[in-house]
């Protein structure tokens, strides 16, 4: 094996070997266990959530692999429809086209040839990760089998009364020409401004105050011109008295009604607020409680109607409704418009007055254009009687949350859950099965040919509607179309319900609820037995990753590497203001002066799971990273250690007679602890415990112990063969069960290590994936081989703290003498004086008699023992001294600079809370090495 480890030839190598031989398809023959990829967007590329989700996702998946169960990870992606569509509409630009000059279905071979050429890009790079889905079976919701399931789930849910077309409120994309979903939507904080507008009273009405006007507060004054009415809160004295009675709408001379709704806060400016139901969420809410007119007064553009278009609350069109509009604004952007109302109440002297106010503004996460609350007719699915069954599945446990807290979000937005619109004005997506006649009537069904029987339509002309479903219909059907559903299929039968969902707490609602409803509705099953949900992951110091903040990561970049300019170019391309990109370049060679190393994909992996603890949000610090490299380099250094001395020798690989030490029998009884512990981890989904569990056996007691510890019987030519015999068997059995134990962490170093040593172990087989899991032995736990070697452990770790503090060399043997040393000490002194001398570099050690005086000593415990290093000889005291009070000057000197630093108000009041931390950090460590030194010289004063 090389004696350096460099992962990326190992993990190209074994990943195509994993797939070329199909080691990733279900062939266990236990109890089956599924987990279905959460489908990337078609578009996507790799970050650091979908990292340590699959990361995550693997582990488990390994492991059950392992355990024996028939294992099915289920891969696919999602078509993505804005983004993909998007993307082909900004190449047809290039060339000077739109999509309408091709027609719908020339753009659509477009966007189809797109996806057979680019879109693969994301799988390509899970494949980097090592994630072990069944690629035999990958899925996307664009393919024929899934798009037949999506047209079924429709067919279905609105023969059932659950689907319907009506004229709503929804986010509307003013440039995409679109409805999107909340998730789509962003909001900014930007600087803004209030307008405080002047509405007069009808009828020669007063305010208490004796005023003939109201005044409205508003951030969007365009809206006015479809306002409904003002709203007070009716318990709000001053104006309790006008409640039923009217204002004169400015600019429109329309009179709606002053109304009492508990929506108002009588703390928020006047106590006044007007109501555009058309044109506000929270304002349609009141307008159904209130029976107000929709008066919608923009188009598709945004731009204001010439002539208001007013709808009833059911839809219907109000035609005894005045809607008419100030000519003057017509054809106006709403923004221009906005500017334009406001100059006209100014001319006529109803502009009270203009607050600055921060708000937060919607925008498309894919356009950027501020997204605009507007009258559409859409589909929706009727959610609440869907949701009911939903709620019960998981209330009766059928369904668990991990942790169990996120069950309370999920039953606060399925309580008050709305129906959900359904339909998108795109090309590409699963276009709607339903059709309308000349007259408008509607009819849904599989297809056209189904259509026309089934209402007996003969040869009256049909339109299909040409809008097309939201990608979130046909990822809810995610676990069981993947399967092949409607047919049932032996997958379907045999894979669902699925396992577990591993997922982020954001799209609990708009992906996880979904998945519920429309699984139980469709299927009459849950779609998953349990929702591991993982919090988001964030930069070192707990910030959001984000391009504007410069402090993303690209976990491909932290598998190969990348240099320093690479990277800064990476972060600051398209940054369209030159003074960001130029403080995201600084900041990024501050951070990385030598661009980021080359950590490989197993350090990563573990990095992740090591984080994931119960739903916390993740700090992603490089330094983790590297610690974990470190970590796959010490396996793979102990690998080599252990084959130099095992590789052609005798290691009882056929149970041959074999002499285990109490050093043999310690380590095999820690780790069967260990075997228990990282699985009773996993078992709770607590990746992070089950990660430490592992590292603390490999690092601190195999190789750091262990390895050692045997050394003296493997390089004792005087040792019995059964002994030796012994000591190589555990040498390369443990090593072997850890590789087992490891793997569904990192799978590409165990891999390439297990192959090396399986024949050694007494093990055969292609692939380590395919290995039984770990099985702790209770028989094999030996308390008392742990005790004694726990006792060996401390008596070397006193030894070497002495060395350290008094400085003397390793090389330079010493007496021990041993004091209070009760019976037992002695017994084990007894029976391992010789390994502890060997290792521990002892001239000498004896036991102190009760007539005995303690000589001047260093002195270090083990248990009630002492153990002491005479200094006679071993230091020079005033050297060492002198030495130690340079450096106490040095450390009192630092704790009073940040001391003082922190004693200054000033500072303390401008510095951020992370420099604060910082330096609060540093004077708890100056202080706490401070206090050890003092002692420290204390005892070599005394000597």
């Amino acid at each position: 094996m090389d004696k350096t480890y460099q992962p990326h030839e190992i993990e190209s190598r074994w990943y195509a070997e994993w797939e070329a031989k199909n080691y990733f398809a279900p062939q266990g023959s236990g109890e089956s266990y599924t987990i279905a990829l959460p489908p990337p967007n078609v578009t996507g590329s790799l970050h650091m959530g979908h990292g340590f989700n699959n990361a995550i996702m693997d582990a488990l998946i390994r492991f059950r692999r392992m355990q024996g169960r028939n294992t099915l990870w289920q891969p696919g992606t999602d078509h993505a429809g804005i983004a993909t569509q998007m993307v082909v509409e900004r190449q047809l630009a290039a060339q000077n086209l739109s999509r309408h000059d091709l027609g719908r279905d020339k753009f659509l071979e477009k966007v189809w040839e797109w996806k057979e050429q680019s879109g693969g890009t994301i799988t390509r790079q899970i494949r980097r990760l090592g994630s072990s889905v069944d690629w035999s079976r990958e899925r996307f919701t664009m393919d024929e089998g899934l798009s037949e399931a999506v047209k079924e789930a429709f067919v279905r849910l609105h023969e059932d009364g659950l689907i319907y077309r009506g004229k709503r409120l929804v986010n509307w994309d003013t440039k995409l020409h679109t409805a999107i979903s909340d998730l789509e939507v962003e909001n900014h904080d930007e600087k803004g401004s209030l307008w405080n507008l002047r509405y007069p009273l009808a009828d020669g009405e007063k305010t208490a105050e004796g005023l003939d006007y109201l005044i409205v507060a508003t951030t969007r004054p365009e809206t006015m011109l479809g306002d409904s009415a003002v709203a007070v809160n009716p318990n709000d004295e001053r104006y309790q008295a006008l409640i039923g009675k009217f204002v004169e709408l400015p600019l429109v001379g329309r009179r709606i009604p002053i109304i009492g709704d508990d929506y108002c806060d009588p703390e928020f400016g006047t106590g006044c607020v007007k109501i555009t139901p058309a044109h506000d969420f929270n304002d349609y809410e009141v307008g159904k409680r209130h029976h107000l007119p929709l008066i919608n007064i923009l188009d598709k553009d945004a731009a204001i109607l010439a002539k208001a278009q007013v709808f009833n609350l059911d839809g219907s069109v109000n035609s005894d409704f005045d809607a008419s509009l100030p000519a003057q604004f017509a054809g106006l952007d709403r923004f221009e418009a906005r500017k334009q109302i406001v100059a006209a109440f100014d001319a006529l002297g109803l502009l009270e007055k203009i607050d600055d106010h921060a708000l937060k503004v919607p925008k498309g996460d894919r356009s950027g254009t501020v997204i605009e609350p507007w009258l559409t007719d859409q589909w929706y699915v009727s959610t609440k009687p869907l949701a009911e069954k939903a709620i019960a599945a998981v209330e009766d446990g059928s369904i668990q949350f991990v942790p169990k807290q996120y069950e309370n979000m999920y039953f606060s937005w399925m309580r008050d859950i709305q129906d959900w619109c359904i339909s998108r004005q795109l090309w590409w997506g699963h276009r709607i099965p339903a059709w309308y006649d000349e007259a408008g009537n509607v009819y849904v069904g599989r297809d056209e040919a189904e259509v026309r029987a089934r209402h007996n339509l003969g040869d009256i002309a049909l339109r299909q509607d040409d809008d097309v479903l939201d990608t979130w219909f046909s990822s809810g059907l995610w676990t069981f179309s993947t399967l092949g559903w409607p047919e049932q299929t032996d997958f379907l039968k045999t894979f669902h319900p699925t396992d577990v969902l591993v997922t982020g707490f954001d799209i609990i609602f708009f992906w996880v609820a979904r998945m519920i409803m429309m699984s139980l509705h469709l299927t009459g099953q849950i779609p998953f037995k349990t929702v591991y949900v993982h919090g988001l992951v964030r930069d070192s110091q707990g910030h959001k990753m984000s391009k504007s903040k410069g402090n993303v990561l690209d976990p491909l970049d932290i598998v190969d590497g990348i240099d320093l300019e690479t990277l800064v170019a990476k972060r600051t391309s398209g940054m369209m203001q030159p003074k960001l990109a130029e403080k995201i370049a600084k900041q990024t060679r501050a951070e990385f002066p030598e661009g980021i190393a080359s950590y490989g994909t197993d350090a990563l992996r573990f990095t992740f799971c090591s984080l994931a603890s119960t739903g916390r949000d993740i700090k992603f610090d490089m330094g983790r990273v590297e610690g974990y490299r470190n970590f796959c380099n010490k396996l793979w250094n102990a690998t080599n250690f252990v084959l130099e001395n095992t590789d052609g020798q005798d290691c009882g690989a056929n149970d041959e007679a074999v002499e285990l030490s109490p050093v043999d029998r310690w380590i095999i009884s820690a780790l069967q602890r260990c075997e228990q512990d990282v699985t009773r981890h996993l078992d709770q989904f607590r990746f992070d415990l089950a990660a430490q569990s592992l590292y603390e056996f490999v690092w601190d007691e195999y190789c750091a112990w262990y390895l050692e510890l045997v050394k003296p019987v493997l390089w004792d030519e005087t040792a019995s063969v059964e002994r030796q015999r012994g000591t190589r068997r555990t040498l390369v059995r443990v090593l072997e069960v850890i590789l087992r134990l490891a793997h569904p962490f990192m799978p590409f170093i165990t891999e390439e290590i297990w192959q090396r040593i399986k024949a050694l172990a007494g093990k055969e087989g292609p692939t380590l994936m395919l290995q039984p899991w770990p099985v702790a032995n209770e028989a094999r736990i030996d308390a008392a081989a742990e005790a004694d070697i726990g006792w060996v452990k401390d008596f070397m770790l006193g030894v070497r703290q002495i060395r350290g503090e008094m400085k003397i060399s390793m090389a330079k043997r010493i007496d021990v003498v041993l004091a209070n040393a009760s019976d037992e000490d002695q017994r084990r002194l007894a029976a391992f004086e010789p390994l502890i001398a060997k290792l521990a570099k002892l001239e000498s050690v004896r036991v102190l008699q009760a007539s005995e005086e303690a000589p001047l000593a260093a002195t270090a415990l083990v248990g009630d023992m002492q153990v002491l290093v005479p200094m006679a000889g071993l230091i020079d005291k005033n050297a060492e001294l002198a030495r130690l009070d340079k450096e106490l000057a040095r450390l009192e000197g630092e704790v009073k600079r940040v001391g003082g630093k922190l004693a200054n108000e000033g500072f303390v009041a401008k510095a951020p809370a992370e420099v604060l931390d910082k330096e609060r950090a540093k004077l708890a460590e100056a202080e706490q090495a401070l206090a050890k030194l003092a002692e420290q010289r204390a005892r070599i004063a005394a000597l």
